[in-house]
């Protein structure tokens, strides 16, 4: 374990951040995961306790293993109670407004050590870390979904992040047992760059008129990908996917990452993918 990292604090106990919180725990870091939500924070632990059990059941994990992570896993509502923590990691919508309102209140409360990580996909990490009161101990650390099983974590400095910073945040991830890479500070960084476009070509063949499931088949079975770009939409969410691309479009400036209309038209429809039901498939909840 890294020396200056004992416990790390998570918030937003969404999928990202539970999945987070459950890799920190399971690494051996006294892990406090922290949402406002109440129904949130459950649903976040019941995620990490059901992920577990799952692991276990196939024989993947041992239980006492899986017992030992739960207990390095404790929940809060009040961000206060992360006055302890070496480094947080911000897991929270992906919005600037509601994210530099976050970090105020982490200036406030973490100790002046404290490092400060942020899990966005596209929004700057140099714009972040200038809403702090300690730039040079904020940098972006993107996870990929889903968090305990995907192997790649991006690192990304931001103009004022310290190589201190950069360096035991390298090796906690390490400790993690991911493997990082390390991005420029450009809207999508690397893996959102080139995914995204690809993804919102796949909706562009469906408007106009290829069958999702020949599509994904064609993917899947046509380039080794584990699952098809419709499928990922709508694991990842299509709101955040719109997100990303407006994102890129809007920074970038260039048409090739215009949201496909039929995108815009499923999110203000509500069907944001999986976690809503229905996407460009239909899901039981």
């Amino acid at each position: 374990m890294t020396s200056k990292l004992k416990t790390i604090g998570v918030v937003g106990a969404g999928q990202m951040g539970a999945g987070i919180a459950q890799v920190c725990a399971a690494a051996g870091f006294t892990t406090l995961l922290s949402d406002k939500d109440a129904a949130s924070l459950k649903r976040g632990a019941d995620f990490i306790a059901t992920t577990l059990s799952k692991s276990v059941k196939k024989g993947n994990l041992a239980a006492e293993a899986s017992a030992a992570t739960l207990k390095r896993i404790r929940s809060v509502r009040d961000l206060n109670e992360l006055a302890g923590a070496d480094l947080v990691i911000e897991a929270v919508v992906e919005n600037f407004d509601i994210k530099a309102g976050l970090f105020k209140e982490l200036d406030r409360v973490l100790p002046p050590h404290a490092l400060i990580a942020s899990n966005t996909s596209s929004i700057s990490v140099t714009k972040m870390a200038a809403a702090t009161s300690r730039p040079d101990r904020f940098i972006g650390v993107h996870f990929m979904n889903p968090v305990p099983v995907m192997a790649l974590v991006e690192l990304i400095k931001g103009l004022q992040t310290s190589n201190e910073t950069f360096v035991t945040i390298s090796e906690f991830v390490k400790v993690l047992g991911k493997t990082s890479v390390l991005a420029i500070d450009s809207p999508g960084f690397i893996v959102n760059r080139i995914l995204v476009p690809m993804v919102n070509e796949a909706i562009y063949l469906l408007q106009e008129g290829v069958k999702a499931e020949d599509i994904d088949t064609a993917m899947k079975l046509g380039t080794n990908q584990p699952m098809g770009p419709l499928t990922l939409a709508d694991f990842v969410g299509l709101d955040t996917l719109l997100y990303i691309l407006q994102v890129l479009h809007r920074e970038l400036g260039e048409d090739k990452y215009r949201p496909c209309p039929l995108l815009v038209k499923y999110v203000e429809a509500g069907w944001f993918g999986k976690k809503t039901g229905r996407g460009f498939y239909t899901y039981s909840r």
